[in-house]
């Protein structure tokens, strides 16, 4: 899978040195641009844009996203509790499965909570009419499967063979629709405009029958609208289109766009060795840190990397996993112990998917703004952290 970011921005000039090793640095300033770019599609096309948590929940920026966007997007009770704690605006709350005695809370929590089968809604009802009765102003959505196959790696396509992910479109009949409020459907993986359009196309023709009920369509995530080749223009059109042939509010809910170049992780090179090729370990590891780095898998872009014609080195992480290995890269800095050296891209996924196999010490995090040059150490994880998480 080839990265799809990789742009270093205001990383270029930042010292290496000036933080822990590992750790993730985020870019204050670039997360603003982000989102003004997301407020700016919002704005022209009059839609909304939710922030989705599961691809980047670092609430020390939850102020900056308020400013722009118009809420955010949860898959389950604790991302519904934290948006309900640091985030302004609604919270849409999405499941495979939600477990029945957390959906009361979910829903006292949520504006929008969607079902991924219509046999989930139907065994939620009467905590769905309590929660009506008790106040609680809930909007009911069902997701949908498409059944349009656009990714590049079936694991991250939601419309691949067998997905477990939202109702079959083609089996969609009028009587599932009942209670139904508002349509989701989330297709896509760090794509442009077409495979939006192609994925529409199929949706639209399911949906009219119902278009003088629905109060709202969710188009989801995986709309890499901050990337430089992004087709905002046609995106806008597009929307706008929509909102007129459904007469239902239409909202989209990014999440890589949303930290799209905004962190870098920052490692150091341990040891050198060589066995067929030369191999670097370093405090960063594959499986602990960027797991979607062996889960895609992918090659993430290194601050710096020399594209001449020396030999690369291997780099892999210092768990005993024998597969931790990061990828082959010509380092900007001299490949020996004690080299600092930076991964571009990391602040989406690779921060809420960390973990401590082997006891590897979780990164710093840091939260840096560009454009002031202050750099501030948000969480620093001690022993404890990996001590307590068991036991």
């Amino acid at each position: 899978m080839q990265t799809q970011a990789g742009n270093p921005g205001a990383f270029a000039q930042f010292d290496l040195a000036r933080v822990d090793s590992p750790a993730f640095v985020v870019d204050a300033a670039k997360i603003r641009a982000n989102c003004q770019i997301l407020a700016d599609i919002r704005d022209a096309a009059d839609c909304k844009v939710f922030a989705a948590l599961k691809a980047f929940s670092m609430h020390s920026v939850a102020h900056i996203m308020g400013e722009y966007l118009d809420g955010v997007s949860t898959s389950g009770l604790w991302e519904a509790r934290l948006a309900s704690e640091f985030y302004d605006g609604e919270i849409a709350t999405y499941s495979a499965a939600f477990k029945p005695e957390e959906l009361d809370e979910i829903c006292r929590l949520s504006d929008h909570v969607i079902f991924n089968s219509p046999a989930q809604m139907k065994r939620a009802a009467m905590i769905l009419d309590q929660a009506s009765v008790t106040g609680g102003d809930v909007s009911v959505g069902l997701r949908l499967n498409p059944m349009v196959a656009t990714g590049e790696v079936p694991k991250y396509d939601p419309s691949a063979p067998g997905s477990r992910l939202g109702f079959p479109i083609d089996q969609l009949t009028e009587e599932h629709m009942e209670g139904v409020e508002g349509i989701h459907f989330h297709n896509l993986c760090e794509q442009t405009f077409e495979p939006l359009r192609a994925t529409w196309d199929r949706v639209f023709d399911a949906i009219e029958p119902y278009f003088g009920q629905l109060k709202w369509i969710n188009m989801g995530g995986g709309h890499h609208i901050t990337r430089a080749d992004y087709e905002r223009d046609e995106l806008i059109e597009f929307l706008k289109d929509a909102a007129d042939d459904t007469g239902a509010e239409i909202i989209l809910e990014p999440g890589e766009a949303v930290a799209l170049d905004a962190g870098i992780l920052v490692g150091t090179l341990l040891d050198t060795g060589f066995n067929e090729v030369p191999f670097g370990i370093a405090d960063i590891s594959a499986t602990c840190h960027m797991p979607d780095v062996l889960e895609a898998p992918y090659r993430p872009a290194m601050l710096g990397e020399l594209e001449d014609d020396s030999v690369p080195i291997r780099l892999g992480g210092p768990s005993c996993l024998a597969g931790d290995v990061i990828g082959d890269y010509r380092l900007p800095v001299p490949a020996e112990p004690g080299a600092r050296f930076a991964f571009l891209d990391q602040a989406h996924y690779s921060m809420v998917k960390t973990n401590t196999f082997n006891g590897v010490q979780l990164p710093s995090i840091y939260l840096w703004d560009s454009d002031t040059d202050v750099l501030e150490c948000v969480k620093k994880f001690e022993y404890e952290d990996f001590r307590n998480r068991l036991s």
